[in-house]
Parts: structure tokens; sequence; C-alpha cells
């Protein structure tokens, strides 16, 4: 939790009132946004986010399984999200794991759709490779490094950027003589396929503070914010999900504004987050 005096509280409100903050952003302003990928060679794809003093990585594990009896036609994607100590004090112990914990549960929200995987933003039928037989387990851990604010958002570009590095191995699949038989696979350690990532979204998330909402809040400003909504959008401008927290309750139509403006900013964020994720990957050849 961030301790402001009363006036650090009235000057932070006031700048967001008037449309200009504590760091000389506007309401809809995000921080600049660096990435680099490939920063764990043991994996199959990651990639180091800072937004701000905010800072992220993301690791993608790909491996054999199979589907589940309910969804064989589909994959399956695990999130686990850490909050390391050394990134806030509170992050140590029972206040840290809470975190952690919430912050998975969003990202599996707004990227994997619901139960049955309708709306995912990650299309979990590309991971089968023989229904009901052989599919990809992913497995996304995210680890929190250093925490300035809007953890979501940072989260959800590092797994993006990841996804972009990823590289899943070319598979062979040989049938059996009966259909009840488990395929053989030989997989290759020298064919990779790109994973693709064009239906994978970036997270906007909206903070209101008093009766303003701005974007990519820092800590001193979540501290004062009353709830905040977080909307998934890809590039195409589709929403894929959404989350709110906070304990404040919104009108409807309130809601309904905070998702057409995080739609409407969403567009340059991601922009700007794929033209980064190019540059890395670019580096990295």
């Amino acid at each position: 939790m961030v301790g402001l005096s009363e006036g650090e509280k009235q000057f932070l409100r006031g700048g967001i009132e008037q449309d200009l903050r504590s760091d000389g952003r506007t309401r809809l302003q995000f921080r600049s946004v660096s990435v680099e990928t490939g920063v764990i060679p043991q994996a199959n794809g990651s990639a180091r986010v800072r937004l701000g003093a905010t800072e992220v990585i993301a690791s993608i594990k790909a491996e054999l399984g199979k589907p589940s009896l309910l969804h064989p036609d589909k994959g399956k994607v695990s999130i686990f999200v850490d909050c390391s100590p050394t990134a806030a004090a509170i992050y140590g112990g029972k206040g840290g794991e809470e975190l952690s914990m919430e912050l998975s549960v969003a990202l599996e929200r707004c990227l994997l759709g619901g139960k049955s995987g309708a709306g995912a933003a990650i299309d979990l039928s590309s991971l089968v490779l023989v229904e009901g037989k052989v599919c990809w387990d992913l497995y996304i851990d995210a680890l929190v490094i250093s925490s300035d604010g809007n953890l979501l958002d940072s989260l959800a570009a590092a797994i993006k950027a990841a996804l972009t590095n990823t590289g899943l191995p070319k598979v062979n699949v040989v049938l059996g003589a009966s259909p009840e038989e488990q395929p053989e696979v030989d997989v290759s350690d020298e064919e990779f396929l790109q994973f693709d990532t064009s239906t994978v979204p970036a997270i906007v998330t909206l903070t209101k503070v008093g009766k303003h909402y701005i974007v990519d809040a820092t800590s001193e400003e979540e501290s004062q914010m009353n709830s905040a909504v977080s909307v998934s959008v890809n590039r195409n401008g589709q929403i894929c999900g959404l989350t709110k927290r906070g304990g404040a309750g919104l009108d409807p139509s309130v809601i309904l504004d905070m998702v057409s403006v995080a739609k409407h900013v969403s567009q340059q964020f991601i922009s700007v987050l794929d033209s980064e994720i190019a540059a890395a990957e670019a580096s990295d050849e």
C-alpha cells in the first residue's frame, strides 16, 4: 500500500481532474514501453516487458499432452503469476500469494474465455494435433520483478511478446491400427512452427479516480482508485474479455463507456507494443 499525505492525495487528484498527471501524462496516455524477447533460453518462448517502472517477465513451456474429454478439439493453456517479494514489500508471504492468484485468474478470464473456451483470445483449437488424442499443453509462467502499478496490462503485454517468441516443434504423428490406440509422435529438434499471435489481445485497464478514469495507473494513482475495469482487445478492435476490481460499484452505462474508451485507446497501445515486439524479435535473429 502506497502511503500518501493528504496534500499529496489532493495534488494527485487535482492533476487528474485537470488532465495533467503528476508525471506529465494525460489521463489516457501510457508510459513508455520496452520489450526484450528470448530472455530465458530453455523456454519455448519468453519476454521481458517494462512499462514505466513496472517490470515483468513471461515464459512459455510447451509439452505434449492429451485433450480433455469435455473438449477433445482443444489444447490446454495454464497461466501462473508469481510476485517477487523484491518487487514490493507487500508481496512477502500471504499478500503476494493472494495477488498472484488474483492476477492469474484475471489473465485467464481475459485471454482464455469461459470454461468452454468460447471467446478465447488464444486459439485453443490450433494446439490440437490429433483430436481427442494429442495436443499441446502450454504453461505460461509470469514473474513480477518490479511493481509501479498496472500489473495486469504489463503481464498481458509480456505474455503476448513471449507467445510471439514461441516456436512449437514440428510433430509427425503416426496413427495406430485402431482408433483406440494412442498415436506415436516424433518431435523434431530442428524444425519449429511459429505460434500464431494474430488474435492475442492486449489488456487496457481503466482506473477510476474521482470522476475520471485513467490508463496505465502508477502505484500512487491506484492507491486512490474507486474501481478499475480491465478490457482485453485484439488488433481488430474485438473485445476478448473483461474483469473488474475494486469495491465501488459502477453503473452499467459507465462500464459501457469505459469499454468504449478502452477499445479506442487500445489500438494505439497495440501498435506501439507490436512495433516493440517486432524490433525485439529482429534483434534476436
